[in-house]
């Protein structure tokens, strides 16, 4: 159960990783409401027809708070402020800000979910967020960052971390693709006030544009968030956000596959350390090596007693 778990989330990792090539695209030609709409919309489609095909209902009352929580919190408003804020800052700072979302989801794990905090994640998750930052200073350009956008930012991390603290419960009583499919359905109702963006945005937005977004519906939404409720019903909130820190690393090979965008050895520097960091917060201590069996020492009396 656990490899399967830990297979899910790794391809929630590299699919949400290969999601920065498709922004480059989509985001040229769509404003960021109308970019976390029409990514919703296709996500929603794509998981409400792998619910019919399951037969997947309505999930059960108890689970809806946390559906309608992460909803609202991780598929709406995070989808359209992260995109707002990162059209404001540089790549540096949005990596500074952005990537303590999983800090929090440590933190607010601990104190809202009971999750431990052992010594090797919150290591693991300090060498990860080091890294994280210094690929975003190191590919970062020449633009400025707004006070504004830092705080776009930082209420994107804020609710990345709430969505994911409330989406934990949910899974207790709801199956991983009820869960993301009602979730990212209440997302969508959330941002169809941007449906007029939408809509004049698309019939002027090349078809690149266009495809990239409805990739990013099915699989980095979709796909990604299924694996990743799927592996967090089976651990803690505070591991599984640490593994996203691997995300960065990978989104420099693949700026590099498909951008032809060469790191520099300050970024491959940044990319090992999330590696590092991930692999240090998902380690476990090792466990107590038994010594052979010690016979007790016989009492003094006892000793006595068998005297000849």
């Amino acid at each position: 159960m656990m490899s399967t778990a830990a297979g899910a989330a790794s391809v929630t990792v590299v699919l949400w990783a290969s999601a920065f090539v498709s922004i480059r695209s989509a985001g040229e030609a769509y404003s960021p409401g109308a970019l976390a709409l029409g990514r919703l919309l296709s996500g929603a489609l794509t998981l409400g027809v792998l619910c019919l095909l399951r037969r997947e209902g309505l999930p059960p009352r108890p689970a809806w708070r946390g559906i309608a929580v992460s909803g609202l919190l991780w598929f709406g408003f995070y989808m359209v402020v992260l995109n707002w804020g990162e059209q404001r800052v540089d790549a540096g700072t949005a990596a500074l800000v952005v990537n303590v979302g999983p800090i929090l989801i440590a933190l607010l794990g601990a104190r809202l979910l009971g999750d431990a905090l052992p010594p090797r994640l919150l290591a693991g998750m300090a060498v990860s967020f080091a890294g994280a930052v210094t690929v975003g200073l190191s590919m970062s350009g020449e633009g400025g960052s707004s006070l504004f956008g830092v705080v776009l930012c930082l209420l994107a991390a804020v609710a990345y971390a709430g969505g994911v603290v409330a989406q934990k419960p949910a899974l207790g009583h709801a199956s991983a693709l009820q869960v993301t499919a009602f979730g990212c359905l209440v997302g969508a109702v959330l941002c169809l006030p941007f449906m007029g963006q939408l809509v004049s945005e698309a019939g002027r937005a090349p078809v690149s544009a266009t495809l990239n977004m409805v990739y990013l519906g099915v699989f980095p939404t979709a796909l990604a968030f299924t694996t990743w409720a799927y592996a967090l019903a089976r651990t803690t909130a505070g591991r599984m956000g640490a593994t996203t820190y691997a995300v960065p690393a990978l989104v420099v090979l693949m700026s590099w596959l498909f951008l032809g965008e060469v790191p520099g050895l300050l970024t491959l520097g940044g990319g090992a350390l999330c590696l590092a960091g991930v692999a240090v917060s998902r380690s476990r201590g090792r466990a107590a090596v038994p010594g052979p069996a010690r016979t007790p020492a016989p009492r003094r009396e006892d000793v006595r007693d068998h005297r000849p």
